[in-house]
């Protein structure tokens, strides 16, 4: 696909198109208000001057990684709900994002006309993705880790932008201190028995974002 081409795809449009896509399946036949205010209001949120890689870019990479993992998932559009909420309050100063996401989803759909348990599911999703480890059997919540995770498989060169845009989020964060904290995180991830839970993550993923991992964290600590 042609760099136009992509942008197209994932551009304010297309995105607009998604969205709608997702809230009218999670109504499930339901009436309610029109989609779009709502999808502009999160892809404003999204586009916020704070944000380097916590952007519409990864919003929409991640929504593409659902549709790749749709199949495993009991309720994809619940999961891109979830994908489209999970950012959409994002400091990097403050650690209480994803429980502001949640809330924010909690008070958003009812109102769009989602069922209130499309809603709960949504806003347990998007509160998981403080630990990225779904329960076993979770296949909503492990489709949405794994397509918020994948990035750590990019190719080398994209993945090291990806790691200098997290850098530049946490630019108020002196060096030293970013390399061991981000350190930390590496470690951690490392340490997982596995990153990716879906059968594909597993197979397609695991391997080369063990690779990158590894690789930042020499870079960082050598």
């Amino acid at each position: 696909m042609t760099d136009d081409r992509m942008q197209d795809n994932h551009g304010p449009a297309a995105l607009r198109t998604r969205w709608q896509d997702a809230l009218v399946a999670a109504r499930a036949g339901a009436e309610g208000p029109d989609p779009l205010p709502y999808a502009d209001n999160l892809l404003a949120r999204w586009a916020e001057p704070q944000r380097e890689y916590h952007t519409t870019a990864h919003l929409a990479a991640v929504l593409d990684r659902i549709d790749t993992l749709a199949g495993h998932a009991a309720d994809a559009d619940a999961v891109r709900l979830a994908a489209w909420f999970h950012d959409a309050v994002y400091r990097p100063d403050r650690s209480e994002n994803e429980e502001r996401s949640a809330v924010l989803a909690e008070r958003a759909l009812p109102e769009a006309g989602v069922p209130d348990a499309v809603t709960e599911e949504v806003a347990r999703l998007v509160r998981l993705t403080v630990t990225h480890d779904p329960a076993a059997g979770d296949t909503n919540g492990e489709v949405l880790c794994d397509a918020d995770l994948a990035i750590l498989a990019a190719p080398p060169k994209e993945y090291a932008q990806y790691a200098a845009q997290v850098r530049e989020e946490y630019g108020f964060v002196p060096e030293e201190a970013f390399r061991e904290g981000r350190a930390a995180v590496l470690r951690q991830l490392l340490g997982l028995p596995r990153l990716f839970r879906t059968p594909y993550g597993t197979a397609e993923w695991e391997p080369r974002a063990r690779q990158n991992l590894l690789t930042e964290l020499e870079l960082l600590t050598g």
